[in-house]
């Protein structure tokens, strides 16, 4: 995995682990790789790992059973969508307008854009 300097490496973890939550690739009562498994996957430290684990088991998407590992919250996909939707709402949905404003892109050119990527 590629890490941006935007945000905390174990939130970009977390934030992957719920990418792969959204895909389906772990459902309700999932097992997910141990915190040793994630890091060597993801090429980072052991403590890291365990800070996006911690993370996630905070925000509820994810908890351990002691001595079987980490599973997917049942729910967790959906409170993921909510909150990831949340998000672009606020934080990406206005500037994307602003900059439709600025290069005069219609609804009409972003449907049609869409339609094209079906």
């Amino acid at each position: 995995m590629t890490f941006t300097n935007d945000k905390a490496i174990y939130l970009q973890m977390a934030d992957r682990l719920c990418d792969e939550i959204l895909a389906d690739n772990y459902k309700d009562d999932d097992r997910i790789p141990s915190v040793r498994e994630y890091a060597v996957l993801l090429e980072v430290n052991v403590n890291t790992a365990v800070k996006a684990y911690e993370e996630l088991a905070r925000a509820n998407i994810i908890y351990n059973k002691r001595g079987l590992g980490y599973f997917v919250t049942k729910g967790a996909r959906k409170q993921i969508l909510k909150e990831r939707r949340r998000q672009f709402m606020k934080e990406r949905l206005p500037e994307l307008f602003r900059q439709m404003r600025l290069l005069d892109i219609t609804l009409e050119d972003v449907k049609a854009a869409y339609a094209m990527q079906q």
